[in-house]
């Protein structure tokens, strides 16, 4: 038998299970195993053809089988296979010449100066150094704020949002009365109370690609810490194309990834991942949720890797995939190798310049819509006023549901969908809901089908609901 370990996102449509023991000789075996005992997966891993799709990758315990023999590596008793699916060593990188440090300096980073790693010299070149991080949330928060103790002199930041209450629960960076302001003039105050040595560069606007390279060009280390594929490939390449190492994290609910990619040296995040997702397949944070401290324990895993590169010490993580499961408290490395026929970093590139990276993920303004039918919370309220003739289908998990639902609604979580499609009749006028719209797109996509014609989405969830129809429901 062979051990197949599942990743967060994907334990729904096992049953919850976080590893799964199947028979086979070979990785195409073996997956085929886990999809005959767990047919959820199947949509998840294949694509139409029966092809896995180009954003799952699968490691032999710790290897790529892209680079032993793909679907044919055989595997024995004992073997692992992780399935590692997208969720959104070397020099110095900071520059030649060093700063000074005044005596009241001297005393702050007096524990780094005492540490041979560090000293004088090491701690000149962190406030020589010039780190961007992309986005101040969850990540961002923890990174920002240990690389401004440790005394980077010159940190940029990049953020053009608003703090809210709910980010509270894991935006160190922010307090109560931030909530309502600008997140980079909150965090500009809090981080120049920390350590006033560092100069707060803010750039308030959205990272594009007109403005990626320009913004880049100045700065020695990137710092990823966004939560959407568009941003998390245009970060990529325009890192490849200035030369930046790009200091990677990205978290789940217990679940959480870090590396480093850096072409000059190592593969880049395109390497790993050539592909993006179909739009809506992977949950966002907002729709799976994250324990608050996850991204404080990654964020602060990247800051850790910016400062060693920095200081040109230690083993950077280029060339390996950290996995962070919380929940049992473990820590498992994956090998990277840089694939030679990348299309950002390989040899021969054919992505030489930035992209529209919203259409390459799928994710422009019409697609989510497109061919999905939806109803406004305006109009559901029109509908149960008037004791209309109709289904309402709530596709979110049990937990969820006990925040906030309608007594009415029949319950079907999304990842069981598929199992009680048969609790609905395509005679029915059905209208689905869940948190903000996303989950439920994808179910009344799947409905539709199925052959269910009279199906609708409630646009922006009933979260929309308990902001504009009924503000004593819990918003969450």
């Amino acid at each position: 038998m062979v051990k197949i370990l599942l990743p967060t996102p994907l334990r729904p449509y096992a049953g919850g299970a976080a590893s799964v023991e199947v028979s086979g000789s070979t990785v195409a075996e073996a997956l085929a195993g886990l999809v005959a005992q767990h047919d959820g997966l199947r949509r998840h891993l294949f694509d139409e053809a029966g092809r896995l799709r180009s954003f799952v990758n699968v490691y032999k315990n710790e290897e790529d089988v892209r680079y032993l023999e793909k679907d044919a590596t055989p595997v024995a008793e004992g073997d692992a296979l992780s399935i590692v699916p997208s969720i959104a060593g070397g020099s110095t990188a900071a520059p030649p010449e060093v700063a000074a440090l005044s005596n009241d300096e001297i005393r702050r980073y007096s524990r780094h100066l005492i540490m041979p790693e560090v000293g004088l010299e090491g701690q000149r070149k962190l406030k020589a150094a010039r780190v961007l991080a992309i986005g101040t949330g969850g990540l961002g928060s923890p990174l920002s704020l240990y690389l401004a103790a440790a005394g980077v002199g010159t940190l940029g930041l990049v953020d053009f949002d608003v703090v809210d209450d709910s980010n509270l629960q894991r935006q160190v960076l922010f307090g109560t009365r931030d909530v309502g302001r600008p997140k980079l003039q909150a965090a500009a105050e809090r981080l120049k109370d920390l350590n006033p040595n560092v100069d707060v560069v803010r750039f308030e606007e959205r990272l594009t690609s007109e403005n990626a390279l320009a913004i880049f060009r100045d700065f020695d280390i990137v710092a990823d810490g966004t939560d959407n594929f568009p941003t998390r490939y245009l970060v990529n390449d325009a890192c490849v194309l200035t030369g930046k190492p790009n200091v990677y994290a990205s978290i789940f609910r217990f679940e959480g990834q870090a590396s480093v990619f850096w072409a000059q040296k190592g593969p880049c995040y395109r390497c790993l991942y050539t592909e993006p997702p179909p739009a809506g397949l992977v949950p966002s944070c907002a729709e799976g949720g994250v324990l608050g401290i996850l991204p404080g324990l990654l964020g602060v895993l990247q800051a850790t890797e910016v400062v060693k590169l920095i200081l040109g010490t230690g083993e950077p993580l280029i060339g390996r995939l950290l996995l962070v499961d919380a929940l049992g408290m473990r820590f498992r490395e994956l090998k990277l190798r840089k694939n030679p026929d990348c299309v950002v970093c390989g040899p021969n590139p054919t992505v030489t310049k930035l992209i529209d990276y919203e259409a390459f993920c799928g994710v422009t303004p019409e697609a989510p819509a497109a061919g999905i039918p939806e109803i406004s919370v305006e109009e559901l309220k029109d509908l149960r006023d008037r004791g209309a003739a109709f289904v309402l289908v709530d596709v979110r998990e049990p937990h969820e549901i006990a925040i906030s639902s309608f007594p009415e609604s029949v319950k079907i979580p999304l990842g069981t969908l598929a199992q009680n499609v048969n609790r609905l009749s395509t005679a029915d006028e059905i209208v689905v809901h869940c948190k903000t719209g996303g989950r439920s797109a994808r179910a009344v996509q799947f409905l539709r089908e199925a052959g269910f014609k009279k199906v609708r989405n409630l646009a922006g969830g009933i979260n929309r609901w308990a902001e504009l129809i009924d503000p004593s429901m819990p918003k969450y």
